[in-house]
């Protein structure tokens, strides 16, 4: 567990925040007010940032961000039209050291930029370019002081949860959960757990892949009439792959392995519906690796201390049925209530749950003090074949823990990361993987 570093001197209430998200997928930037980072001004690139031997590259990524936090920045300045989608900036290649110093990025007269926060697909092992060049680049380009340099996951909890104690679990093609305990008022540091993610190979148990594989071990076992075997995957095995036989070659030169295991995922969920009973035994186990790896994130209940909701905050969330909502997000059941829980972050007005800065509607519910625990990615799209048992298994491994629909994305979760650090509000834990704070 690291130790939490804040930023107590100079902090600044007005301003803008800026906040990136690199990811596998591509590069998304938002601009908000720092006190209301749920109405930002958006862009995106399906571009991700390039990885080479120096890890996340960081003139990749500065050659897309510069140009389009100018352009936000530009338009921030205009009138105030809410949460809307900036137009597409066409980004500039990288020039290394003239890239960098941002000299033809700064616009003219733009609202000032006082924090920053960069979260990263591969931060902790791959982030040494950005650690050495980010700090310096921004610095220059918009002269922002406060810089927080992130992994995804960190901004992901951030996203959901805000700075409440607790986990989130993100399971997708892969599977990794981030426990948090904020600092305490009196002083007591808090720190991050981390359960699994550590790839197909070694783990990832319940993920999208793992789903996939043991879907596929289970067809190959019907193809040799092995036990354990399902003629229904087998069958979905060869619709989709090809000759059983065949599958191997097909398979182990691929160097994107686990998004094809992922992709037999959806099929074992079918079968699982259809009343396949090792389909329906796959998915179960899955469930309980997920909830394995919450239990383990998870801090226990002595660490989630009962905080009032701060002035202009949201009431605290109702507890969730995890289930897919009438909205279609994961993690809100059809019928739930579609409030969001206090966010934490004290940085004055907090979104409401349509984005608009402001107390929640109704009264203010009591903080739960419980750790709150959210589930987010595309795994949980396959519905009840894999809910249902992760709804009990949920139940009988977290019975401390409320299970509450995630708050939003890691976009969102970098965008409050920078406005509590402008604001002088941070209390999510410093760690020099991933959260680390820079101070120019």
């Amino acid at each position: 567990m690291g130790t939490v570093r804040t930023v107590p001197d100079g902090a600044e209430t007005g301003g803008h925040v800026l906040g990136i998200d690199s990811g596998g997928s591509g590069v998304r930037v938002g601009v908000a007010r720092a006190e209301a980072p749920g109405r930002p001004l958006l862009w995106s690139s399906p571009t991700p940032a390039v990885v080479g031997d120096r890890g996340i590259d960081a003139d990749s990524l500065l050659a897309r961000v510069l140009p389009a936090t100018a352009s936000l920045l530009r338009q921030a300045a205009g009138p105030a039209t809410g949460h809307r989608r900036a137009g597409t900036v066409a980004p500039r290649r990288a020039t290394g050291a003239a890239e960098r110093n941002g000299a033809t990025a700064r616009p003219a007269g733009p609202p000032r930029l006082t924090a920053v926060c960069v979260g990263a697909a591969g931060m902790a092992g791959l982030g040494d370019d950005l650690r050495a060049l980010l700090p310096d680049a921004l610095a220059r380009a918009f002269g922002v002081r406060r810089i927080a340099l992130a992994s995804d996951a960190v901004t992901a909890y951030a996203g959901a949860l805000g700075q409440r104690t607790g986990a989130v679990v993100a399971a997708g093609t892969g599977l990794v959960a981030l426990g948090a305990t904020a600092a305490r008022e009196d002083g007591r540091a808090g720190g991050w757990r981390r359960a699994d993610g550590w790839g197909h190979l070694l783990g990832d148990c319940g993920g999208g892949a793992w789903i996939g594989r043991a879907g596929l071990e289970a067809a190959m076992r019907a193809h040799d009439g092995r036990e354990g075997g399902s003629p229904a995957l087998l069958g979905r095995l060869e619709a989709v792959f090809g000759p059983a036989e065949e599958l191997p070659g097909k398979l182990y030169p691929r160097p994107d392995r686990p998004a094809v295991l992922a992709s037999f995922a959806p099929e074992v969920g079918r079968c699982a519906s259809a009343g396949d009973p090792i389909a329906t035994a796959i998915l179960r186990q899955a469930a309980g690796h997920i909830a394995e790896a919450a239990r383990a994130a998870c801090p226990p209940a002595a660490e989630a201390p009962a905080e009032a909701a701060p002035a202009g905050g949201l009431s605290a969330g109702a507890e969730m049925p995890l289930g897919v909502g009438l909205d279609g997000r994961p993690g809100v059941s059809a019928g739930a209530t579609r409030g969001v829980a206090d966010t934490g972050f004290g940085a004055g007005a907090v979104p409401t749950a349509d984005g608009e800065p402001g107390a929640a509607p109704g009264p203010r519910a009591t903080p739960d003090p419980r750790p709150h625990v959210a589930l987010t990615g595309g795994l949980l799209r396959m519905g009840e074949p894999l809910l249902a048992p992760l709804r009990a298994e949920l139940s009988t491994r977290l019975p401390h823990a409320v299970v509450v629909a995630p708050e939003g994305d890691p976009l969102s979760g970098a965008l409050r990361v920078a406005a509590a650090l402008a604001t002088g509000t941070l209390r999510l834990p410093h760690h020099p993987e991933l959260l680390r704070l820079v101070v120019t």
